[in-house]
Order: C-alpha cells, then sequence, then structure tokens
C-alpha cells in the first residue's frame, strides 16, 4: 500500500514525506500555493518576479552563497512558478538534507529583497519576454491563451507583460509575498533519505515563528465560446508553428483518466494517432504532440506542430480530421490497451525517482487532490471502458470548443483555407 506522512504544524504549516530506503539521495520542495491566477491584470508575472528574488540572497547568504551551499555537496537547485502553485526545491544526499532544507527554508524566509537585485532581474525578465517573442513555438502558446481566456489574466504570459513588469515596485514584491507565503498557504516535502519524524523537528524549527494570515482565492475560471476562434500571426519562420487548445475538465474531475488515456492515445507518444499520421506516414512535421493540463476547476487540451511552411493547410487537415474520427469512434481495443499500460508504466517510472517524486506528491498535496496513492490511481485506471474515451472526446472536441493558432508567414490564401478547415469541423 502507497503511504506517505503528512503533519501540519501549529501555524498550519504541512509538512510531508515518502521514504524510499532504497535512495541515496532526498529531494525537498518548498511549495507555496500560488502562481498566476492569483495575480490581476495590473500585476501579471509577480509570483514569477518574487521566485526570481528568491534566489538573488537573503540576509545572511548571497546569490552565490546560495547555488554554492547546495551545487557545492553535490546537489540541485530550482524553481519554478505555473498558474497555481511555486516551488523551491533542492536535491542532496541524503546526509545532507538540514543544509538542503536550511537553504530552501532561508531563501523562503529571510529574501532581501535588494533595489539592485530586482532591477538587474526586471532586465532579465523582461529579456526572458523578448526570447519567448522570438520562438515562434514559444509565442504560439500566448496567442493560444488569449484565445482561451480573452481578458483574464489566463490568458496573459505567466511571467508578465513589458507594461506590468516595468510597473512593478520593491513595495509590490515585498507585499504580494508576505501576503502568499505564509505558513497555512505552504507546504514542505520530501522524499527519498527521509525519516518523517526528524523531518517534522526540523520544520517546525525553522517555521514556527512564522504566523498564519489569510490570503485571497483567485476567481473561478469562467468562458464562453459559441464558436471556433483563430489567431494567424504572420512572421518569417522556417517553420509553421501551429498550437490547438480544447477547454477540458479539472483535476478532480471523475473523468480525468479517460481523458489521459485519450491522450495518450492521441498525441502524447510516437506510438499515437497523429505522430503515425503526420510524421511517420506522411513526413508533415518533425514534432506533433498533444498534452492535457488540469487547474481546480477547469483544463485544457492541447495539440502542438511543428510543420513545413508549404504544408500547413495539409496538416491542419489531417489533425482535425483526426479528431473528426476519434470523437465519432472509439479508438481501438489496442490502442486503449496500449494507452493503458503506457500510463502504468509512467506512473511506477515516476516513483522511483526522488525529485519526480517529490514534484508529484507536492502537487498532490497542494491542490488538495483526493487521490493521493498509485495503486488507487491505478485501479482507476483500470477501471476506465473504452466507450468512456469515446464521451469525453465527443464532448471536448467541437467546433464550439475550438482554439487555433499558428505562427509563420502565412498568406491570405492559406488563411483561409485554415478558416474553412474550421469552418466543417
Amino acid at each position: 500500500m502507497y503511504k506517505y506522512d503528512l503533519t501540519t504544524l501549529d501555524n498550519g504549516l504541512k509538512v510531508a514525506s515518502y521514504t524510499m530506503p532504497q535512495a541515496n539521495s532526498v529531494a525537498l520542495g518548498v511549495w507555496v500555493a500560488t502562481g498566476g491566477r492569483y495575480e490581476n491584470m495590473k500585476n501579471r508575472g509577480i509570483s514569477h518576479f518574487v521566485e526570481h528574488i528568491l534566489f538573488k540572497g537573503t540576509k545572511t547568504r548571497t546569490a552565490a552563497d546560495i547555488k554554492n551551499s547546495i551545487e557545492g555537496i553535490g546537489g540541485v537547485l530550482n524553481g519554478f512558478t505555473s498558474e497555481e502553485l511555486t516551488c523551491y526545491l533542492a536535491k542532496v544526499l541524503g546526509r545532507h538534507i538540514d543544509l538542503g532544507i536550511d537553504v530552501l527554508s532561508d531563501m523562503v524566509l529571510n529574501a532581501r529583497f535588494d533595489v539592485r537585485d530586482i532591477e538587474r532581474e526586471r532586465f532579465v525578465i523582461l529579456e526572458e519576454v523578448k526570447m519567448y517573442r522570438d520562438h515562434p513555438d514559444q509565442y504560439v502558446y500566448e496567442l493560444l491563451g488569449g484565445l482561451l481566456w480573452p481578458g483574464k489574466t489566463l490568458g496573459m504570459p505567466l511571467i508578465g507583460t513589458f507594461e506590468t513588469i516595468k510597473s512593478l515596485k520593491r513595495e509590490d514584491l515585498i507585499r504580494y509575498k508576505e501576503k502568499s507565503y505564509n505558513p497555512s498557504n505552504v507546504t514542505v516535502v520530501a522524499c527519498g533519505n527521509v525519516k518523517h519524524s526528524d523531518f517534522v523537528k526540523t520544520c517546525d524549527r525553522i517555521f514556527k515563528k512564522k504566523r498564519p494570515r489569510t490570503f485571497g482565492a483567485y476567481k473561478k475560471m469562467r468562458f464562453s465560446q459559441k464558436d471556433f476562434k483563430a489567431h494567424i500571426f504572420k512572421k518569417a519562420t522556417e517553420q509553421s508553428h501551429i498550437a490547438i487548445g480544447f477547454h477540458s475538465i479539472s483535476r478532480k474531475s471523475p473523468f480525468r483518466y479517460a481523458v489521459e488515456l485519450l491522450n495518450i492515445a492521441l498525441g502524447a507518444n510516437m506510438s499515437s494517432r497523429l505522430f503515425h499520421e503526420l510524421r511517420e506516414k506522411r513526413g508533415l512535421a518533425y514534432a506533433i504532440s498533444s498534452h492535457v493540463r488540469y487547474y481546480s476547476d477547469g483544463g485544457v487540451l492541447t495539440i502542438e506542430a511543428g510543420v513545413d511552411n508549404k504544408k500547413i493547410t495539409k496538416a491542419m487537415e489531417l489533425i482535425l480530421k483526426e479528431l473528426s474520427k476519434i470523437r465519432k469512434e472509439p479508438i481501438t481495443k489496442k490502442e486503449f490497451n496500449r494507452a493503458v499500460e503506457y500510463y502504468q508504466g509512467h506512473l511506477a517510472f515516476l516513483v522511483e525517482d526522488t525529485t519526480d517524486h517529490m514534484l508529484w506528491l507536492g502537487e498532490k498535496i497542494v491542490t488538495k487532490d483526493d487521490l493521493i496513492d498509485i495503486n488507487l490511481i491505478s485501479d482507476n485506471i483500470r477501471k476506465v471502458k473504452l466507450d468512456d474515451t469515446l464521451a469525453i472526446a465527443s464532448e471536448i472536441f467541437k467546433r464550439a470548443n475550438l482554439n487555433i493558432a499558428i505562427v509563420g508567414p502565412m498568406e491570405e490564401k492559406e488563411k483561409r483555407a485554415i478558416n474553412a478547415l474550421a469552418e466543417g469541423f
């Protein structure tokens, strides 16, 4: 039976661990239940900005000290921001667990927010914004977000815009951090060579002085779409980049595992329909894949491809043709069984690595997932019926739920052809 340990400290901070006796390493994560969805149109990108600043130094450690403390003992240090989560993580040998959590907690509790660091990092983030704009495979997702969630923060780049990043002041960053990084909003997770009771004592000693505060919730996802939408951005590129998006289900939906299997059969690997039809069979694309992204109250299923500029219309025709087939006829029994085994195998691989395991467990706990048990998830996957994948495909793949973003050197003739294909979907 899968069993992890979870303790809630007096101030509301959660401490979770999963002991892997065979592991030499331990992966540590300080998770904060904040991210892009907690922002507004004026401060978009502030979560990501704060994450950057926390690596720039504390009251007792410089930025170099932070990196050297972990990398100097053979460890790895990183961080990331998503729409609903922010995480600071380190992977170290088990004997260095105390140093690992000391560095991460120092970053989270004692960041100095030096004005010079903020201005330097502001410049770095603005360059990051430019970089994404210059990469069509990245920029196409920015366009797709604007179609899926027009006028909402979810529809804006997670890193922010030129306007929002330039406008953020030091006091804005500090205020946002103090409001969101409070104990009741933080979960500390360890997976690997760890003893839970010792880990709890360490975390209690480090975090006990922090008092809980209230933190607001994000606005629930609302969208209204009556027909397909398309945004085609003309740009001189060597390839045309396609991103197709459909609103989908939330991470807590009972149909989640049906969507997972549908996605695997559609485009998650080299055995998938889209990969076979567009790359293997016709050579239209080097890379084509599908992905599912979940939020607490919604989700999105996306398809991405990079295709020859002269073959963009044919590629779109074939993609939409496969989507039409998969919403009308169930995937084959062979495809279904292969998807089940693929999911089961990757679930098993995930929990063998301390970092992957920590990232999986941390996200499950912070998002209050109802099912945090590898074995039960495996059982639920096997309960999915072939007809379930057809039912969910017919709900997702509708013309009124179709969003198409393309970046490439397209002419008006090709644009009209793409619109005609979408109208016939």
